[in-house]
């Protein structure tokens, strides 16, 4: 029956695409936030996928999907809760529902819900007819059957037409939200030029759906969120892992030196290694290794020649690379340790996010290792913070470890594209040519030894896992050296907060109330929690961290001037931990989260409102 559609101007929409891991939510969703973009829309993006690599169709277990929020404003998360929920299967509405608002809109494909999904999705009863989602403006298509019409004439198989159908409620979803098809027709004839049956047919299936939402009405809301308002340039949709490989490459460029990642492939880092392998044509040397330990100590090989050197990995392969990472510290190498942190321990979450590493990363090691830290906090950002800790690692000739985390990684934004001669020089701290070189001579300022690399006349010079003298480098079991050497690589450390940026305070810099701290990828949840209560009038600031070891010169002055400090993070307290030990003097208190998924919006101002 039709009905007319009543339009709702918002200045911001979440909308949920799911179903099981065969039917194409992460292709569906990104194009609809690619679309969005292109529209002017800023974006954020939250890709759920299931743990196992192929859980049995139809089940909970299995279920995949893809949330994008859109708005006319800054938008700093994918959102806490979906305005629209497309669920190709039972399972998929099982999954999802609690994520979506009360009289959200839910868009089902009624040919998906037979006796038997029903029971594998753990129904009674089906919720299509048993009144149970009556709170909920709920869409019925027979999304499959209608994808099987469109394409009848196409003679493709019946697996391939079924293959289509996510494309069904694609085109539903453009006409709702007023977007146009051209973008993703575009983007099937790229993808499939050398298919083009395979391209039509998608097409077909996209117009379908958008012709069948105008056509009959089906929507009983239609949505308009305008273009952002946002500074002019050239802009991509870009994940975190993407981002933090063109960081790098940057960085080299910058330094005047090629690149080198020697990884092993690792959920959910892996992307990395895969961006780094396209950019050949930049000079880009990618090595995938047999392990771990063989990624990070080709890394090292690289770096000792004279190569900007980057190793990928996520919690259990920095667990694996740490007698290296010793090595690296000891011989003081540039090194770039990129971990992209997922649930844990041991095999853990491997497709969800937390912020687990932090101690790992601080104090995993043997011996008196001090290295620098590092964390991204916004998926374009990770070009940022990548491109800071190459700048690190190269003057001040050390391995440093950057934590982004998986909700970064795969999750994207709008991101303005910078133009090289904008970034920062990078100044490698490469011995100058001439005799009399000695490899553990220093920088005063800085420190950081000079980096001599193989074959320069003049230069010859051993280093390794054993101690070495000060200045001259030769293997020393001296006791007295030994700590002279330990305690210069613990300060070259702390020096390096000389030459980062203050931290910065979001709210009141001349103190209050409350100051709510945290690091990494959850700035987004805390900026926007922030954000509201202090449109509510509440005392509340942020104060988020990148640079956690050395921390920056000024977070003692910044801490002095609240009453309370509560760390927020995606663990049971280790950033909390970590700033008892370096400032005991305040008292922090804590608001832990550990259930693979990011904070909410919601949950965040309901703890800080309890302080």
């Amino acid at each position: 029956m039709s009905q007319e559609s009543m339009i709702i101007e918002k200045q911001d929409v979440v909308i949920r695409f799911s179903g099981d891991s065969g039917d194409g939510m992460q292709l569906t969703g990104q194009q609809f936030s690619d679309t969005s973009a292109l529209f002017g829309n800023d974006v954020s993006t939250f890709p759920d996928y299931p743990a196992e690599i192929r859980a049995p169709q139809g089940t909970v277990g299995g279920v995949s999907g893809f949330q994008v929020h859109i708005g006319e404003n800054h938008i700093t998360t994918p959102g806490d809760y979906a305005d629209v929920l497309v669920a190709m299967n039972p399972a998929a509405l099982k999954a999802n529902l609690r994520w979506v608002k009360k009289s959200g809109t839910l868009i089902v494909d009624t040919d998906s819900f037979t006796d038997k999904n029903l029971e594998k999705a753990g129904y009674t009863s089906n919720p299509l007819e048993d009144h149970s989602i009556t709170e909920y403006n709920l869409v019925s298509v027979n999304i499959t059957k209608l994808t099987q019409e469109a394409l009848k004439d196409s003679n493709l198989d019946q697996k391939s037409v079924l293959r289509s159908k996510n494309m069904f409620a694609l085109g539903i979803t453009y006409w709702m939200f007023e977007r146009s098809i051209e973008h993703t027709e575009e983007f099937f004839n790229t993808k499939f030029c050398n298919k083009p049956t395979v391209a039509e047919a998608n097409k077909l299936v996209l117009q379908a759906g958008y012709n069948y939402a105008s056509n009959v009405h089906a929507l009983a809301v239609h949505f308009k969120v305008k273009p952002a308002d946002i500074k002019k340039g050239k802009y991509r949709n870009i994940t975190g892992n993407k981002a933090t490989a063109w960081g790098l490459m940057a960085a080299a460029e910058k330094a005047g030196l090629n690149l080198f990642c020697g990884s092993y492939p690792i959920t959910p880092a892996t992307e990395i290694l895969h961006e780094l392998a396209l950019r050949k044509d930049l000079k880009v040397k990618s090595y995938q290794a047999e392990d771990e330990i063989a990624g990070i100590c080709t890394a090292i090989g690289a770096s000792y020649v004279g190569n900007l050197a980057v190793t990928t990995t996520s919690g259990p392969g920095l667990a694996l690379k740490t007698e290296a990472c010793g090595l690296a510290i000891m011989a003081e190498l540039p090194l770039v340790i990129v971990d992209v942190q997922r649930g844990g321990p041991s095999t853990g979450l491997p497709t969800k996010t937390e912020q687990s590493d932090l101690l790992q990363a601080l104090y995993g090691r043997n011996g008196e290792s001090p290295m620098p830290v590092v964390a991204a906090s916004t998926p374009a950002n990770c070009f940022d913070y990548a491109f800071k800790a190459a700048k690190i690692a190269l003057e001040h000739v050390t391995p440093v470890i950057l934590l982004t985390d998986g909700f970064l990684a795969n999750g994207a934004q709008p991101w303005l594209i910078p133009a090289m001669k904008d970034l920062p020089e990078i100044k490698p701290k490469i011995a100058p040519e001439g005799e009399g070189y000695q490899p553990y001579a220093r920088d005063p300022e800085t420190l950081a030894r000079f980096w001599a690399l193989p074959g320069t006349k003049g230069m010859e010079h051993r280093i390794g896992g054993l101690e070495k003298m000060d200045i001259t480098g030769a293997i020393s079991y001296v006791p007295e050296n030994h700590q002279v050497m330990t305690d210069l690589r613990d300060e070259k450390v702390k020096r390096i907060a000389n030459y980062i940026t203050k931290q910065e305070v979001f709210g009141n810099d001349n103190g209050g109330k409350i100051l709510v701290v945290g690091w990494g990828g959850t700035y987004g949840h805390l900026y926007s929690a922030v954000k509201e209560l202090r449109a509510e009038g509440k005392n509340v600031s942020l104060a988020h961290f990148n640079y956690i070891n050395p921390l920056p010169l000024n977070t003692k002055d910044i801490f002095s001037k609240f009453e309370k400090i509560i760390v927020c993070e995606l663990n049971l307290g280790q950033f909390a931990a970590y700033l008892r030990t370096q400032m005991p003097e305040f008292n922090y208190y804590q608001y832990n989260k550990v259930a693979g998924l990011p904070f909410t919006i919601e949950e965040i101002k309901n703890k800080i409102n309890t302080l």
